[in-house]
């Protein structure tokens, strides 16, 4: 399908999508394992601490856990990943450090230039699971051409909760086939349509190292290769 010519919004995910979380994980770690004298391989150590993400904001999103910050989650993900890696001589200090690693991550190269081309036609927006204090600092750190911050810290759930995606109608004053999900991931986008939004697919290949992106096993409005394909898909 064709996108819709009154589409006025675009809501990005924003960890893989938009900036490389492993890839600024990792490089955090590994300076950290180099002061400590650790041998760690950082990458796999990225992956491991990411890998137990989504377990975590199922239990919040079952009620399993009381709501809380995705880097209260990550505090805790990261000290069970520590003690599973016997870690246990990386300080408080280390932690904390490794913690707000998640708040400078690199952008992809495209980003800021494709972002910049879309803004320049679209309202650019947030959809993330970040918390807000934690998404204004990534913004900044990467000088991230947003319009505005939309975080699940809103509405005290994680994606894909309905109401994540609810946010941009009802606080951008749109109705929801006028905004489009920007995402590197097929559930966060099959979410955000079951909401009336249209989709964009982008594939980043390197999110896991991989060199290939995530299945796409749904129907998407868009598929493009990186922000500034998707910029000239949308005429921007």
């Amino acid at each position: 399908m064709a996108p819709r010519a009154d589409l006025k919004v675009l809501a990005f995910d924003v960890f893989g999508t938009v900036v490389d979380w492993r890839g600024g994980v990792a490089a955090e770690m590994a300076a950290v394992a180099k002061e400590r004298h650790l041998t760690v391989d950082a990458a796999a150590f990225a992956d491991a601490w990411r890998s137990k993400y989504l377990p975590y904001l199922l239990r919040i999103r079952n009620g399993e856990m009381p709501w809380q910050v995705l880097d209260r989650v990550h505090r805790a993900s990261l000290q069970e990943l520590v003690a599973e890696l016997s870690l246990q001589s990386l300080t408080d200090a280390d932690l904390d450090r490794l913690v707000f690693a998640w708040h400078h991550l690199p952008p992809w190269p495209d980003a800021v230039q494709g972002m910049s081309r879309l803004r320049s036609r679209y309202v650019l927006a947030t959809l993330s699971n970040g918390g807000m204090a934690h998404l204004v600092d990534l913004n900044r750190a990467s000088r991230l051409p947003f319009d505005c911050v939309l975080s699940v810290e809103l509405v005290r759930t994680y994606k894909p909760d309905p109401r994540v995606y609810r946010l941009v109608p009802d606080l951008l004053a749109v109705r929801p086939e006028e905004s489009m999900m920007v995402a590197s991931h097929p559930y966060d986008l099959a979410a955000a349509a079951g909401q009336g939004m249209r989709t964009a697919f982008v594939r980043r290949v390197q999110e896991w190292g991989t060199g290939k992106p995530e299945p796409l096993d749904i129907s998407v409005d868009i598929v493009a290769d990186d922000f500034l394909g998707l910029a000239s898909q949308l005429g921007a």
